[in-house]
């Protein structure tokens, strides 16, 4: 994704941009429209408001309340104070004061993710604004709609090393869709608009707004709807008809095809689509870390998570198949594994809004532009239309072989031989008793594969997490954002112990605005992830994992969370573990966190190690899955007698 400059052109008036300059698009048409015209976006049914008299700050608040924002997660500071001013008089805007400005941004991002509305965050200039970077960096991977406002230091001051003066938005072209540094505080309700409009509108991602303290406090006009201008910006939504008729053509030819579905497709809102697609055309169903829930698990049509971390029947799908029709995918590393040998045998419809995508990592036969909920639409149709005069494909043979490899290697654990509690099975047990219409936040790291793996997901926007950049410390402030704007939700946390110590002050923060989010810490007394990679790569070197929170129990988290607001508790029998789940689903006023202390040794099974190839996955830990087909109807009797061996040694 694009990441244009907001710097000045040549003979430009410093902060006026240069109409078409350093937008991204699709499409070279100019663009201007009313920003009640701007379809799929909050800013739809604008009311008019006439011409008042405001400073640049009740400027900004006017605007975020004509666009329906009702959520802002921020800090105040120097150069944002006078937009403090005008929100505490607000009626409509909330603002959730948070401990750290990553809090900020996470929970934006997180209650972005939750609401499929665009998230809010403020922060003032130079440090307050580049803690904000991470988050930005975060959404904009994951293509997460949200907008930051940050304070600047007064025009006269830029460039000249004031207090705290940072160029924040030079810092942040590379991580954000588009950024704004308004110079003008007329300027002020246009860009704000816009930078809805950019965040949410194509593909989704992160937008900042740069303002100056003087800018903020001048006096200018407040007037609504403004005139969003944005030319050369026309997100392709509407897909080609000749790409979906090919496309049709070789889904009817295709003996062994996958869906292979991304983040793209829940974005669109385009569950209910796929679960049409999927049922028409009897094809196997892969989601990736970022689509859990845009199909159900329980779907016999469901091969499961592909990757790194997925299961042998989804990477054996996606490895054999003849066409991939991939459906707001990217083709990321943690799925492909070895490029090169990434489904060789397959040709590929790739379907994505963003044009940037198609054919950045793998090579698509029939590339198609689009908002996947179209696409699928049009593909139905299509489809449905060959249908009168061409029998459907028979995929028999495709299903006998794939349903052989998910009987033969099912998603599975070992519980820990010295009697530690085990983690997949805290996981499977919260989920179990959270159920589908539970919200699920996880950190980075080994928990977060066994909530993506462990935990049935049968709706869309039930998972969140930190998919792109992997970011620690994302799931606690992830699930306040996501319980601010879903209050109706019971909202999870599932963390690790090393995740949970970067970002636990905003459990104070959800414990004082009346966010009772529950946090599971998985317990583990270390990194877990970085000592399973030592495990395996590193010849059991343990460099710098060992937190002490199991040795030593620093910090205690049961007197943390306490500290925090919360109630607490720990867990460290298998017999408790249910009671405990129940106890805290049964507190509403507040924070809950739980102490899960899990044994140290446990392991994410599948896994296909960095760098190779996806045929090389391993079932478990020396157990490689055999995906040939004389194979694998000869070696199945073998591998569960190999597993049976390894746990009798146990």
């Amino acid at each position: 994704m694009s990441a244009p400059t907001a710097r000045p052109h040549p003979g430009q008036k410093p902060g006026a941009r240069k109409p078409g300059a350093g937008i991204p698009g699709a499409h070279p048409a100019a663009s201007k429209s009313n920003v009640a015209d701007v379809a799929h976006s909050t800013l739809d049914g604008a009311r008019t408001v006439a011409p008042e008299r405001v400073t640049g700050a009740q400027s900004v608040v006017r605007s975020l309340e004509e666009i329906g924002v009702d959520t802002v997660f921020g800090i105040p500071g120097g150069c944002i104070l006078p937009v403090y001013d005008p929100l505490l008089d607000s009626k409509k805007v909330r603002h959730v004061l948070v401990r750290h400005e990553q809090g900020a941004g996470h929970a934006a991002t997180g209650y972005a993710q939750a609401t499929g509305k665009v998230g809010v965050c403020m922060a003032t200039s130079g440090p307050g604004a580049t803690n904000l970077v991470t988050p930005l960096a975060d959404a904009q991977m994951d293509s997460v709609p949200i907008v930051a406002i940050t304070g600047q230091v007064g025009r006269p001051l830029i460039g000249t090393d004031a207090f705290q003066e940072a160029d924040i938005s030079g810092i942040t072209m590379p991580v954000t869709k588009h950024n704004f540094l308004v110079y003008d505080a007329a300027d002020i309700p246009r860009v704000i608009a816009e930078a809805f409009y950019l965040a949410q509108s194509g593909r989704p991602g992160a937008v900042l707004v740069d303002i100056p303290k003087d800018v903020l406090q001048e006096d200018t006009v407040f007037s609504w709807p403004p005139q969003i201008d944005l030319p050369g910006y026309r997100p392709v939504t509407k897909p080609h008809g000749k790409q979906i008729r090919e496309a049709a053509r070789l889904i009817a030819a295709a003996k062994s095809p996958v869906l292979y579905v991304g983040g793209g497709v829940l974005k669109a809102e385009a569950s209910e689509e796929l679960l049409k697609l999927a049922e028409l055309t009897g094809i196997p169903v892969v989601t990736t870390l970022m689509a859990r829930g845009v199909f159900p698990d329980s779907h016999p049509q469901h091969m499961g998570m592909p990757g790194m971390h997925g299961t042998v029947g989804a990477v054996a799908a996606l490895q054999r198949s003849d066409l991939l029709v991939t459906l707001g995918a990217r083709f990321d590393d943690r799925v492909t594994g070895k490029l090169d040998s990434f489904a060789p045998d397959a040709k590929v419809i790739h379907a994505d809004i963003d044009p940037a995508e198609i054919g950045k990592n793998r090579f698509a036969d029939v590339p198609i532009v689009g908002d996947c909920k179209e696409v699928i639409t049009e593909l139905i149709a299509a489809i449905s239309e060959d249908r009168a005069t061409i029998a459907a494909p028979d995929l028999a043979t495709w299903w006998s072989y794939l349903d052989g490899i998910r009987e033969t290697y099912p998603l599975a654990y070992n519980k820990p031989s010295d009697g530690a509690l085990s983690p997949e099975f805290v996981i499977e047990r919260l989920g179990a008793a959270a159920g589908p219409d539970a919200i699920y936040c996880a950190g980075v790291g080994q928990h977060q594969m066994w909530a993506a793996q462990f935990v049935k997901y049968e709706k869309p926007r039930t998972w969140l997490n930190s998919g792109g950049l992997g970011t620690m410390g994302y799931a606690v402030p992830a699930a306040l954002g996501a319980k601010m704007g879903a209050p109706e939700k019971e909202v999870w946390a599932i963390d690790g112990d090393g995740c949970f110590q970067m970002t636990n002050q905003e459990l104070a923060t959800a414990a004082i605005e009346g966010a009772p989010i529950k946090v599971a810490i998985i317990n583990n007394g270390n990194l877990g992830m970085v000592r399973q990679w030592q495990t395996l790569f590193y010849e059991q070197r343990y460099s710098s994992t060992d937190l002490s929170t199991h040795s030593m129990r620093i910090p205690d988290f049961v007197k943390l969370g306490e500290a925090l607001g919360c109630v607490s508790f720990r867990c460290e029998r298998e017999e408790d573990v249910d009671a405990i789940i129940a106890q805290a689903r049964e507190i509403n006023d507040r924070p809950v966190v739980i102490d899960f202390i899990v044994g140290a040794d446990a392991q994410v099974w599948p896994m296909v190690a960095a760098g190779t190839s996806n045929d090389e996955i391993m079932a478990a830990r020396d157990i490689r899955p055999l995906f040939d087909e004389d194979d694998a109807a000869d070696e199945p009797a073998v591998i569960h007698a190999v597993m049976e061996r390894s746990e009798e040694q146990k």
